[in-house]
């Protein structure tokens, strides 16, 4: 037998939920993730280690968020043959496609690549399916039934202490890892709350400085943080390797009185100049309560 033993890093992506882990485990599987019988070795809170007995043989390793979304918000790390024990780390990321998924350090083993790439696939299909289809519904009924008058009623949404004003084309949703979201055909919308109590003095940051916390915790390549009519933000865009398909992602930072609030607005690249000005007019409607009401 030997010891493996897991970091999981601080990181203010998906830092109320806990990492599960799993190994694979053809004898006593209570769980298949990517097609490999796996049992559960336990879970990891925001910056906790942990350290597990395990045999001497070779065998996967699966970080998962949760069970309904373990085919593409999950990372696998391949363990060799041997008696020699194993330390591992690696931390959650934002990206919606893998829904924040936890990612090993230094983890370029092409199986485990390979895994990614299904899962992004997956991912997208998750998110897009709905968009898909309503596209394709639209158009036809846009050619037959529709009246040229295309303005669609506003609507006021709330979730978990979020106030936001999009239209009837949107619907509230879930995805583990974001504190509440909304989507319709063409546009995403995911929130994110950051409490005050995360680290000792994070309220003291201001928005610009949050904003780029985030863009250099991401390493993501981002537009510079701009802090305009009440607004304060950046953009990025994302190329879908699997599909060609390049996202722009609309994102902007907000302080309520307990935490602070990362909101992104995800349409695909081409529709920017049908969509950059309505995202502006949603995200000005935004505000935030301490609590959500009860």
């Amino acid at each position: 037998m030997r010891n493996l033993t897991i970091k999981r890093k601080k990181s203010f992506i998906g830092c109320l939920s806990r990492a599960k882990i799993y190994i694979e485990d053809a004898k006593a599987p209570e769980l298949t993730i990517n097609n490999t019988p796996c049992r559960k070795l336990g879970e990891l809170k925001n910056g906790e280690e942990k350290t597990f007995v395990i045999d001497n043989f070779a065998a996967k390793v699966f970080v998962i968020a949760d069970k309904l979304t373990k085919e593409f918000c999950n990372d696998c790390y391949q363990l060799p043959t041997g008696r020699q024990d194993i330390c591992l780390s690696g931390k959650m990321k934002f990206n919606v496609v893998a829904a924040n998924a936890f990612r090993f350090d230094d983890n370029n083993d092409p199986q485990a690549l390979a895994i990614r790439k299904r899962a992004a696939k997956r991912g997208w299909l998750v998110i897009l399916v709905a968009a898909i289809v309503g596209a394709a519904v639209g158009y036809f009924l846009g050619y037959t039934v529709l009246q040229p008058d295309n303005t669609v009623p506003p609507k006021n949404f709330f979730g978990a202490g979020m106030y936001i004003t999009l239209t009837e084309e949107f619907a509230k949703t879930n995805y583990d890892g974001l504190t509440v979201a909304f989507e319709s055909e063409d546009v995403g919308v995911f929130a994110l709350k950051e409490p005050f109590t995360l680290a000792e003095g994070f309220e003291d940051n201001s928005l610009e400085e949050y904003a780029n916390m985030i863009i250099n915790a991401n390493n993501l390549t981002a537009s510079p943080v701009t802090n305009q009519d009440g607004l304060v933000g950046y953009y990025y865009d994302f190329l879908d390797t699997e599909t060609d398909l390049t996202y722009r992602y609309y994102t902007y930072v907000y302080k309520s009185e307990d935490a602070f609030w990362m909101v992104q607005f995800a349409i695909l690249k081409e529709d920017v100049h049908e969509y950059a000005h309505q995202i502006r007019n949603w995200a000005k409607s935004a505000y935030f309560v301490a609590a959500p009401e009860t």
